[in-house]
């Protein structure tokens, strides 16, 4: 890896491996070609030099991944240098022991790339499949965040707590190649999140969808006080940015073929919560504008977006979703080139300085 990519902000691409139709074919992707399309996607963004990739976890049809290390397992065999991590691991359903052995695992499979991204999750399924109450929901990933971080720093554990079995001098096995797993939390917006992940002293992924990324300032400095406060080092406290995003050579043409798929994702994603609302023309027009979270647009546009925000939180990484709604392939393809040749470098250049 060259000394210039080192410098400046990670940027990088993630997956939630949605299954929907595609809107102007019709036709609905298997889960075994999905998956094998994540493999070329993140083999794509190695190549072309992009710095993570990242798979998330859903335990439902309509979905291609419910086991991110798996995936990120074979990933690893097909990359060399891009680092791997999960977004998001829900850890309140996940056992941490399991979870840290299978990373940390991962991380021998690829020499050393291994992350992992935890987070409440926007689901519930996973609540009633492994026998949790979501009546637990902070409770749990409390709890499990506490016995992750330990398992992270020893070689043996003693823990207790409520929800699962205690150990008592437990060998965790294997140990990773990095000294230690990197660990992150993911945050949608609750200044709880934030002020926990902060406690932790655990890297910060904001999840920002839409609307002014202004109005996420106030989450950045809770959790930079909080792990202040909590007597963290500033270094250990890396804010990233994840957020949606659709590449073009002009912003029209951006919107005019996004819009169609993310209108498509959103009436899927809306119809699983029980609304079967559309994204209208006009609503899609007010989330990409120029001062919104929507990375859609031109090279340009998106530098722009990105460096706008840099300004705000300071953060150290990047990461864009932009394989959802249906879309072919080629098109995820396309966007993963731009964002590497003619987003990152600018963006790696602007935010070394």
């Amino acid at each position: 890896m060259s000394q210039d990519k080192k410098s400046g902000i990670e940027i990088g691409i993630y997956t939630l491996a949605d299954i929907g139709p595609d809107p102007v074919t019709g036709e609905t992707i298997t889960a075994k070609d999905r998956t094998k399309e994540i493999i070329q996607a993140a083999k794509l963004a190695d190549e072309a030099g992009l710095d993570v990739f990242g798979v998330g976890e859903h335990h439902r049809l309509d979905y291609a991944s419910s086991s991110p290390a798996v995936l990120l397992a074979a990933i690893a065999q097909a990359t060399k240098q891009i680092r791997l991590t999960s977004t998001t691991s829900v850890l309140s359903t996940l056992d941490p022991v399991r979870l840290f052995e299978d990373f940390a695992t991962l991380d021998l499979l690829s020499d050393g790339r291994a992350e992992i991204l935890a987070g409440r999750g926007a689901f519930i399924e996973s609540f009633p499949l492994f026998g949790y109450s979501t009546n637990d929901y902070d409770e749990l990933f409390e709890e499990h965040m506490d016995l992750l971080l330990q398992l992270t720093r020893n070689e043996k554990v003693t823990w207790s707590g409520k929800f699962r079995p205690s150990l008592r001098n437990a060998e965790i096995a294997p140990r990773p190649v990095q000294e230690k797993l990197p660990v992150w939390i993911g945050v949608g917006g609750t200044p709880e999140s934030a002020v926990r992940a902060g406690r932790f002293g655990v890297g910060m992924a904001l999840a920002i969808l839409g609307g002014p990324p202004k109005r996420f300032k106030p989450l950045v400095d809770l959790y930079r006080q909080a792990g202040k406060d909590a007597g963290h080092a500033p270094e250990m406290l890396k804010v990233g940015v994840t957020g949606h995003a659709y590449l073009a050579e002009t912003t029209q043409q951006a919107k005019d073929e996004f819009f169609p798929y993310y209108s498509n994702y959103w009436y899927y994603v809306n119809r699983q919560r029980g609304m079967g609302t559309r994204m209208s023309r006009d609503d899609f027009e007010r989330m990409a504008g120029p001062d919104t979270a929507l990375f859609v647009g031109s090279p340009q546009q998106v530098v722009e977006k990105i460096l706008q925000q840099y300004e705000l939180f300071g953060h150290t990484r990047f990461l864009a979703q932009l394989d959802i709604g249906g879309q072919p392939f080629k098109s995820v393809a396309k966007g993963i080139e731009m964002l590497a040749t003619e987003v990152a470098p600018i963006v790696r250049r602007e935010t070394s300085k």
